[in-house]
């Protein structure tokens, strides 16, 4: 017997196919690093968010949404934290976006 730690590092190394779900899951993981960043920003700044972090906050916000909705549409399940905000209302925002831009 070896140590406890080792061996279970040892022994959980991803499947292929559980490296395909996270191939599948980073455009969702890489929006909500995006949104984290604009979170961050959004509660360090001083003396209050300007217009363009407010911006870039709702812009992540959306990506994220778009991102989770992309993958619910191709039946990965979508974790329940996110599901509650896909509905036809914070997906019409994405073309918004797109004017913007």
């Amino acid at each position: 017997m070896g140590d406890p730690v080792t061996d279970s590092l040892t022994a959980t190394e991803p499947q292929p196919w559980e490296l395909v779900a996270i191939d599948s899951e980073w455009p969702l993981i890489a929006a909500e690093l995006a949104l984290l960043d604009a979170e961050i920003v959004a509660l360090t700044v001083e003396g209050g968010l300007s217009a363009m972090d407010w911006r870039r906050l709702r812009r992540a916000e959306r990506h994220v949404l778009r991102e989770a909705l992309a993958l619910a549409r191709i039946g990965y399940v979508v974790p329940p934290s996110l599901r509650e905000c896909l509905s036809p209302a914070s997906v019409a925002v994405e073309s918004e976006d797109k004017e913007v831009a």
